[in-house]
Formats: structure tokens, sequence, C-alpha cells
């Protein structure tokens, strides 16, 4: 199976290095000289990284295949992948994978209130997309305190939501326009 770990940016200079949005964990570890990145569109790769380096908070790649500007240009938005029998086994305790996690059940205690549909990973902690059951999507902040237990062999994910965790997302059905035509105030 693959995992995207990187999406390319614009270009910068003029010798064919681009930006990339990381997407791993352990950017350290994924983007070094000699890595072979299986490319979606497939018509953009593979590419081979020749170089990486951060420019402040943004990192730069530099790929054999890739020597303008121009060229760089047209792998715009391509998005990096590897394959996951490359990962350690030891990877495990630091986490999962998008692709672990989507559609496993989302229990409340015994009910079961959703699905998740993807993870969003961000700087301070990690949302788990889900799904509810009425159709709805729902952010739920995936720590420990909020998602006790993972289980991927058996499918599911058990959460103890604070109260009103599942409603935030629900609009108001009243709007202000509705409100004001039968003279309600807010």
């Amino acid at each position: 199976m693959q995992l995207q770990v990187a999406r390319i940016g614009k270009p910068h200079g003029i010798r064919g290095e681009v930006t990339v949005q990381v997407l791993t964990d352990a950017p350290g570890d994924r983007f070094v000289p000699g890595t072979q990145f299986v490319v979606e569109p497939a018509s953009a790769g593979p590419l081979t990284i020749i170089s990486a380096r951060w420019n402040k908070d943004i990192l730069l790649l530099a790929f054999e295949e890739i020597e303008t500007r121009n060229e760089a240009e047209t792998v715009r938005g391509a998005k990096l992948f590897i394959e996951t029998e490359e990962l350690d086994a030891d990877d495990d305790d630091e986490g999962w994978y998008e692709h672990e996690l989507e559609g496993l059940e989302v229990r409340v205690g015994d009910q079961v209130v959703g699905k998740v549909s993807g993870l969003r990973t961000l700087p301070v902690q990690d949302l788990l997309v889900v799904t509810a059951t009425d159709g709805k999507e729902v952010l739920i902040p995936f720590v420990e305190q909020i998602v006790p237990e993972v289980n991927v062999g058996e499918g599911y994910i058990l959460v103890t939501p604070p109260p009103g965790l599942f409603e935030v997302n629900v609009e108001d059905e009243a709007t202000p326009e509705a409100r004001a035509d039968t003279g309600d105030k807010a």
C-alpha cells in the first residue's frame, strides 16, 4: 500500500528545486538523497531526491529528473508516495496512518456514532474526521483523553467526547434572516 508523504508546491529558484507540503511526522527519515517516490499523477514520476534542505519552515527538494524551473512547474500539485512495506514495524508505537484509520467505526460506549473518513495532521494535535451517522462531518481531537482506544484489528475506535462535541458542527436552523421574519430576537 502507498502512503502519501508530501505534495509538491511551487518552484524555488531556477535550478528545478520545489517547495513541498510535508505530510509526514518524520521528514528527516523520508526526504533523504536517493529516496525514490511514486508520484500521482504517474506521468510526473517516479522522482528521486538528490537534495533536501530547509529554508526557514519550508522544505525544498531537488530531484534527478527535474533540472529547470519550467520542469518544476509541470509537477506542481503532484503527490509524493512511499510504499508502506518500506516502513519499519517499530513505527506502530508512534501512531497510525490515515489509511489505517479510514473506515473504522466510531463508538461512544456500545453505540456506533459514525465512521472515520480522514485524519488531519496539524502542528498542535491531529484531528479525526468522522462522518456521523446523520451524514454530518465532525472533527474530533485525536488525543488520548478523547480517543482512549484504537482497535484497528476489530475495526473500531472508542471515543469519550466532551458534551456538545458532536453538535458543534450543526448549523443553527433558525438563521438571523429567519428570526427577523418571525420577529424573534437572537
